[in-house]
């Protein structure tokens, strides 16, 4: 994700004129160098402290997905121990109401 700007006429160094000192265009370049500096030493901070933040919501959610997951397999385990007492309510249903029938109809 590149970031470009336009370049402002300070960001452009016009060639010296015969007339023109090498020490100040020597002391403009470093000047402007020292402002990109400074300028990528601020987005970096920024993408530091971005990618901080995000790291902590990623942890945060990580921790939020385990806590989901417990839930989940206790609630699994629930179902499943529900599941195990209705199928013996239904054999002792079956066993107390539907045997008794059946022998008394003479089917036992």
């Amino acid at each position: 994700m590149a970031v470009q700007r336009e370049a402002s006429a300070a960001s452009v160094v016009p060639f010296p004129s015969k007339n023109t000192n090498t020490d100040d265009v020597g002391n403009g370049i470093m000047a402007l160098m020292q402002e990109a500096a400074e300028s990528a030493k601020r987005d970096c901070e920024r993408a530091m402290d971005l990618a901080h933040k995000l790291t902590m919501q990623l942890r945060a959610s990580e921790e939020r997905a385990a806590e989901f997951e417990g839930e989940a397999n206790y609630f699994r385990d629930r179902a499943a121990n529900a599941e195990k007492w209705l199928a013996i309510i239904h054999k002792g249903v079956e066993q107390t109401f539907f045997q008794k029938n059946n022998a008394k109809n003479g089917h036992g």
